[in-house]
């Protein structure tokens, strides 16, 4: 007989139920085809918590009382982005991740690790909105803003809200292998590995405006017109500044370079045309780029999508069929 592999999460006020039912699900369907899995629901002190939803949570105790933990698993909340992690959050997350076999966060949870002191020295991800504030929080750490899901050693911290079935999905496979997991998967009708990273589903973020009058009058000039010739002598013969001084500026202040500045751009109003309606060549058009094969290649570099497969993924959740057509069987994986 295998010894029972012990799941615990982690709930408190405020958790997003999606972050603890989306995991839980997971581990539940795992043990319909052969895994043994056995979920709790902890809470720092003991008691029942609210969710984000208004949900009231039953959990069955604290999480000092819970033995033998395999996997210790950190739900996010909005809270948390938007606050600091109370001290009494941030203990009930430290001290059985000591004794823990993996520790892993959902979405935001990963603000409750980072106050604990548990992504010190690691990779780490969250939801793209506030990559950036965790990285703040959390200097010792390095994010990957664009990861589903990151492991580092025994440490794992996923994306937003539903990146945690994708990350379960993985704890699985590690488990019981790529075959069982691919049951679960298609069990739930979900991805068993979503192509490409968070920038999939992420909106364009072109950050705050350059400190510099000069730079801002070109990166002005780029927004307002990305068909015009964005090379980087007519960028510097703008300002009348030498290329490598316009380098230099982009670099220091943008951490980039004008070329691919340009790029970000074109790419962000194609990306957007496309979510319109506009077809793939006239998007290319549109947004500046020389071809249709250049604007494949840099979605294909970005998502590891070209614009066509973006487009049916996100541009509509209505199946174009007629009346008389017969439904494709659906394929999971």
């Amino acid at each position: 007989m295998s010894v029972p592999h012990r799941v615990a999460i982690l709930v408190y006020d405020g958790v997003t139920l999606l972050d603890v039912a989306g995991p839980a699900e997971v581990f539940k369907e795992a043990n319909r085809f052969g895994a043994d899995y056995r979920i709790t629901l902890v809470s720092p002190g003991g008691a029942d918590v609210t969710s984000n939803l208004g949900v009231r949570v039953a959990v069955d105790g604290a999480v000092s009382a819970e033995p033998a933990i395999g996997t210790f698993l950190v739900p996010g909340s909005d809270r948390y982005p938007r606050a600091r992690v109370p001290g009494e959050l941030a203990d009930a997350a430290r001290r059985p991740a000591a004794a823990a076999g993996r520790v892993a966060s959902v979405c935001t949870g990963a603000f409750v690790l980072a106050a604990a002191g548990l992504l010190d020295g690691k990779r780490a991800t969250t939801h793209w909105k506030v990559t950036h504030e965790l990285a703040t929080r959390c200097p010792a750490c390095r994010v990957e803003p664009d990861a589903i899901y990151v492991r580092d050693g025994s440490t794992y911290t996923s994306a937003g809200v539903t990146a945690g079935i994708d990350l379960s999905l993985a704890l699985v496979e590690e488990d019981h292998g790529p075959a069982l997991a691919r049951d679960v998967a298609r069990s739930l009708v979900v991805y068993m590995q979503r192509a490409g990273g968070q920038s999939q589903f992420s909106a364009p973020l072109q950050g705050p405006p350059p400190r510099s009058p000069a730079l801002r009058r070109i990166t002005d000039l780029v927004t307002g017109d990305p068909r015009a010739d964005h090379s980087l002598a007519a960028l510097a013969g703008h300002l009348n500044m030498s290329t490598r001084h316009l380098t230099r500026l982009f670099r220091d202040e943008l951490s980039t370079t004008p070329a691919r500045y340009v790029e970000n751009i074109r790419f962000d109003m194609a990306r957007a045309l496309l979510d319109q309606g506009h077809n793939a060549t006239q998007a290319a058009a549109q947004a500046g780029f020389p071809s249709y094969e250049s604007l494949r290649r840099v979605f294909t570099r970005k998502l590891s999508l070209s614009p066509a497969a973006y487009q049916r993924r996100f541009g509509t959740t209505r199946r174009h069929q007629s009346v008389s057509e017969k439904p494709a069987p659906e394929r999971f994986l």
